[in-house]
């Protein structure tokens, strides 16, 4: 699977299929965001920037990163 990018034009969030290890702390932290019953999964116009990157430094397999 190829990495995905999602942009709102301030931040880019990355997701790494490989590495996803469907724990669901992006789901509980912020379910406005990701929602994997919808495509595209990834909706980063449903955060903030500082949300985003505080849920993303919680990601414990590393699937999800920003830049």
């Amino acid at each position: 699977m190829k990495d995905k990018t999602y942009s709102n034009g301030e931040i880019t969030v990355v997701w790494k299929p490989k590495l996803c290890q469907h724990a669901g702390v992006c789901v509980k932290m912020l379910p406005k965001v990701y929602n994997p019953k919808e495509r595209p999964w990834i909706k980063v116009e449903n955060a903030t920037t500082q949300e985003l990157k505080d849920q993303i430094s919680k990601c414990p397999s590393g699937a999800l990163s920003y830049y």
